[in-house]
């Protein structure tokens, strides 16, 4: 499994060692795959393929097990989340107003797809579910503002804030 990641990965010596503890502490559990991923996505921010090898490597289990769990499971990431989280919801009626729409310009604008983060750290995005906001769909969030009413012309204008 060759992955070419966007970000390069810069995890650190004190990273890896709370990694291995965590992963000392779980081995012998059954089902130690989860909290040892768990662990790896809090200690880490995110499950990059460099410590997919190593849970593989010390729990002597093949990378694609590991790599099916972190796909497979919404709590894990494959890639950091930036300074600032764009969150576009995706849910009905959301998606109706065209949030679609909206999900594709904030990635042509900032020249990534939804889980991916741009190479200076400073955004992500995410496509969301429901966020129980339909009155105000189609609806986006950056980390904690909420914007509604969201079209795709004001996309730029709410980057703009974020880009100074």
């Amino acid at each position: 499994m060759n992955v070419k990641p966007i970000v390069s990965f810069n995890g650190t010596k004190e990273q890896e060692q709370e990694l291995r503890q965590a992963i000392a502490q779980h081995r012998d559990e059954r089902g130690a795959l989860m909290p040892i991923l768990q662990a790896a996505q809090r200690i880490y921010g995110y499950v990059p393929y460099e410590v997919q090898k190593m849970v593989a490597g010390e729990l002597n289990i093949s990378i694609s097990e590991v790599y099916g769990v972190v796909t497979f499971y919404s709590q894990f990431s494959l890639y950091p989340k930036g300074e600032y989280q764009i969150n576009v919801c995706l849910g009905t009626a959301c998606y109706v107003k065209g949030a679609g729409l909206i999900l594709e310009k904030f990635e042509k604008a900032l020249g990534i797809k939804a889980g991916q983060c741009t190479p200076d750290g400073k955004f992500s995005i995410d496509a969301t579910r429901c966020v129980g906001a339909c009155g105000l769909a189609p609806v986006i969030s950056i980390n904690e503002d909420v914007y509604g009413k969201m079209t795709e012309d004001k996309v730029k204008e709410v980057l703009y804030k974020y880009q100074k």
